[in-house]
């Protein structure tokens, strides 16, 4: 992984479950984790290694979804040599504020 986040930042996301009763269009969404095509944004971590967020594979925006995201997994990808990245400058803001996000959100 070219950049990993910080404890700081993975202890600043909210517990699974914890924003269960928060529409998925309001969550705050805490890391974007990228490569080529594929962007997953994290809304929920379990402080340990499994994240709940929203994924876009390989520029499927029909078949993106929110679901469970292995850190593990993540930190595993690399593709012809390049790894995956984490937005270092990324500041949590709503899913329907990520464009990305919004444009799935409405196909």
């Amino acid at each position: 992984m070219w950049n990993t986040p910080s404890q700081e930042q993975l202890n600043q996301i909210p517990r699974l479950y914890e924003t269960e009763n928060v529409q998925t269009e309001d969550k705050l969404i805490y890391l974007h984790f990228f490569i080529g095509g594929c962007d997953w944004y994290m809304a929920e971590y379990d402080g340990d290694d499994l994240f709940f967020g929203f994924a876009i594979l390989n520029s499927d925006y029909e078949m993106a979804e929110w679901g469970y995201i292995s850190f593990a997994e993540l930190q595993s990808i690399c593709v012809h040599g390049i790894e995956i990245d984490c937005e270092t400058d990324w500041t949590s803001k709503k899913a329907s504020d990520i464009n990305l996000i919004k444009h799935c959100m409405t196909l």
